[in-house]
């Protein structure tokens, strides 16, 4: 990617209106497809319980149009689609795309939540189980599990806790391939300090969700080799990714020369060449 050689700009959490994002899955693509930047992304929409509260609320409140997550006799059709939609990215804009899920718990206990990402995952996998077995059938599928938002934001947000993998670390580490250690602005500095594998995602909901930390791998562009990558986690850097990283870069000269002249610009420029060389680079040589 453009002002990220030799890494991968990577984002690994994002959702459509399959489950409860603002964006239909061409929208997505073509959102991150025409920044220019982005090389590899993965559609991981919710895989809900069955006695899922919020969407019951949400269905209620939408008069049952939207369901907030892909329901097990659609998941032929989510793959498909996904599908198509990434030979359409591979196409148009050289961007890899990897189907996945988020295996949602939400429960009235908090504590008890817990959020699974599942990447080239290939078979629906119920949310109405324990997240051990959750994360035993994404092994056995052959797909990579991300832990999401293991540990509580920083943010003022309303959002529910979903710290049961952190929280059960030592007997579910084994089975836990990446931990997110940034989550939209949100960064979990204890995943690093626990030398945990792990990335930086958008958990991307609506288009303003694009800003926000992102991982960076240094590795070819095929499936195998982002896997492996992620799984090894050597040389992976994080990094928060903005407006200004990838507009500046866009631009002709004489535009450039135009913002950089302002104070405004001038501290934009500067931010953005900062960001540009992987804000947070943490690399696994050991």
């Amino acid at each position: 990617m453009p002002g990220y050689e030799p890494f991968l700009l990577c984002d690994f959490h994002v959702h459509t209106q399959w489950s409860d994002g603002r964006l239909t899955l061409r929208e997505v693509i073509d959102l991150y497809g025409r920044t220019g930047r982005f090389d590899v992304i993965a559609i991981t929409d919710h895989i809900l319980m069955k006695r899922d509260l919020l969407a019951r609320a949400g269905r209620i409140a939408t008069l049952g149009q939207r369901a907030f997550g892909v329901r097990e006799d659609a998941f032929d059709d989510y793959l498909a689609e996904i599908q198509d939609e990434a030979a359409r990215a591979r196409r148009e804009y050289d961007m890899l795309v990897i189907p996945g899920a988020e295996v949602t718990q939400n429960r009235i206990r908090s504590k008890r939540n817990a959020h699974i990402i599942a990447l080239d995952i290939k078979e629906y996998i119920s949310a109405d189980q324990s997240p051990n077995a959750v994360l035993a059938e994404i092994r056995r599928q052959g797909a990579v599990s991300i832990a999401c938002h293991p540990h509580h934001r920083t943010t003022r947000r309303i959002e529910i806790s979903t710290c049961y993998l952190w929280d059960h670390r030592k007997e579910l580490s084994d089975l836990v391939d990446v931990w997110e250690a940034a989550n939209r602005d949100d960064l979990f500095s204890v995943t690093s300090l626990k030398h945990f594998p792990y990335v930086a995602s958008s958990d991307f909901h609506k288009p303003k969700h694009l800003y926000s930390w992102k991982t960076l791998l240094r590795c070819d562009k095929t499936w195998p080799a982002v896997r492996r990558a992620l799984i090894e986690n050597v040389d992976v850097a994080l990094t928060l990714f903005r407006a200004d990283a990838w507009k500046a870069a866009t631009e002709p000269e004489p535009a450039r020369q135009v913002r950089r002249s302002g104070r405004a610009g001038g501290r934009a420029a500067a931010a953005s060449a900062a960001l540009g060389s992987a804000l947070v680079r943490w690399t696994r040589a050991t």
